[in-house]
């Protein structure tokens, strides 16, 4: 698969090439660090080296010999520790007049066989690497522990870094490009299915626009490379996060709030926090709070998975792993086909609420802040509600997914069913001038009984990043 978007992420990078400096990347397994930092090193002429599980003495022979390929002579000599590697690394460095770019790439599995290792990387950037102008990334897929290394305050190199990046999913927007995808609605169902996960998408790709039979190939038969992959994603953290795998359970399952996620597990919802936390930090589960409401307020926040594979794998795969363990590829479809439309409608929201800051409604050129839900108690529920940069105005909108011949019958409902809610009871919003829109993913756009249309086309094309 082609190397898609990450402009933003070359951008920062590059910062670093002005005069060097330190740079951490972090972000989870799967996500394109490798594919990213491969890709810098290639357009700036730099060096790529990755850590594996060896031990010590090992490691630095196998860096020795990566970092040879620029700096003749360099793996002909053995080297008893880092600090003796790294000194001369700086040394040969400054005499060939080479400045990188310089990738470390899986640091945890070489600080977990050199615990040392922070504190001689801290005084090497310090002193050797800073006289030499070195631009040096440091990369790993452990969250905590790169997050650790770059912002916490008791880490050796705490507040050295002039870049410091968690490298996230690439964007709704770009996978009709990865996948081939000529229909925009087929775009958001791929999105639900894959998420934003390079890794996925390249396993996808082959099939095309059959985006069940990918599914089944690669999640759902129990042959396939990402049947276990939650299982195999959370045990490879640094520390194992394998701990976390009941709550995903619980939520995948339709337990959203906190104490119904506790009773699931059998667990004080006090006991909790920490877990939540860290699953919040890895971008497996998202805590929402209504449209007003206090961000810290935890009255009403409710727990979801945000990972569109994580929810799919935790609604399909998770609790009919007896079931899938013997089942054909006709009835494998056949739980497709009964499970996804729910699972669809639901990243079909969640990208229509995403794509707001970056839609236009005709006849009303406002900016939107981003766009949240709201609930309250048995009331009726918004799909999307924003308020407008200027906050004279609030924008209110439905979400429907329906496709095909169904479209224009989804507009018809969603504009009904906006009409019916009225407006919420938040403070201050009868003030507001209110805005209605719709959101059908097949629906032509447009204006209809004083309510703006907007389509997958539309949205897709907002969460690229274009308007």
């Amino acid at each position: 698969m082609k190397f898609l978007n990450r402009t933003l992420e070359m951008r920062r990078l590059d910062r670093l090439l002005d005069g060097g400096g330190l740079g951490v990347v972090w972000g989870r397994r799967r996500i394109g660090k490798t594919r990213l930092l491969l890709e810098w090193c290639r357009r700036r002429k730099g060096l790529y080296a990755v850590a594996d599980l060896s031990a010590p003495a090992i490691q630095r022979q196998y860096l020795a010999e990566a970092i040879g390929q620029v700096l003749k002579g360099f793996e002909e000599v053995g080297y008893p520790d880092w600090r003796t590697l790294l000194d001369r690394l700086a040394r040969d460095s400054q005499a060939a007049g080479w400045r990188g770019p310089l990738v470390f790439d899986e640091l945890p599995y070489w600080i977990g066989t050199s615990p040392e290792l922070p504190s001689v990387l801290q005084r090497w950037i310090d002193h050797g690497a800073k006289q030499a102008g070195l631009s040096v990334v440091l990369a790993g897929s452990s969250q905590r522990m790169m997050h650790g290394l770059a912002l916490d305050a008791s880490s050796p190199l705490y507040g050295r870094a002039r870049e410091a990046m968690n490298l996230l999913p690439l964007g709704a927007g770009f996978i009709r490009e990865a996948l081939n995808l000529d229909r925009a609605s087929d775009g958001v169902l791929a999105y639900a299915l894959w998420g934003g996960v390079p890794r996925y998408w390249e396993l996808a790709e082959p099939f095309g626009d059959d985006l069940a039979g990918g599914l089944d190939a690669n999640v759902l038969d129990p042959s396939g490379p990402l049947h276990l992959e939650p299982d195999r994603l959370l045990l490879e953290e640094m520390p194992s996060a394998q701990s976390l795998r009941p709550i995903l359970d619980a939520v995948g399952q339709g337990a959203h709030r906190l104490t119904e996620v506790a009773a699931r597990i059998g667990s004080p919802p006090t006991s909790l926090s920490r877990s939540l936390l860290r699953l919040q930090d890895m971008g497996l589960l998202e805590r929402q709070t209504p449209f007003g409401e206090n961000e810290r307020s935890g009255k009403r926040v409710l727990y979801k998975i945000a990972d569109p594979f994580f929810r799919t794998w935790f609604r399909l795969v998770a609790p009919h792993r007896a079931f899938l363990a013997t089942a054909t590829a006709v009835q494998r479809q056949t739980l497709w086909k009964k499970l996804g439309s729910g699972l669809v409608a639901e990243t079909w929201e969640e990208l229509c609420r995403r794509a707001v800051v970056r839609l236009v409604c005709q006849g009303n050129p406002e900016s939107w802040l981003p766009a949240k839900r709201y609930w309250h108690g048995n009331g009726p529920e918004w799909d999307v509600v924003a308020q407008s940069v200027s906050g004279d105005k609030t924008l209110l909108g439905e979400v429907k997914w329906g496709v095909g011949p169904r479209a224009r019958q989804c507009v018809q409902e969603a504009i009904a069913a906006l009409a019916g809610k009225g407006v919420p009871p938040i403070p201050n919003m009868k003030d507001q001038e209110i805005v209605r829109a719709v959101f059908v993913p097949d629906a032509s756009a447009g204006r209809e009984q004083g309510v703006q249309i907007f389509n997958a086309e539309q949205v897709l094309k907002a969460c690229r990043g274009e308007s």
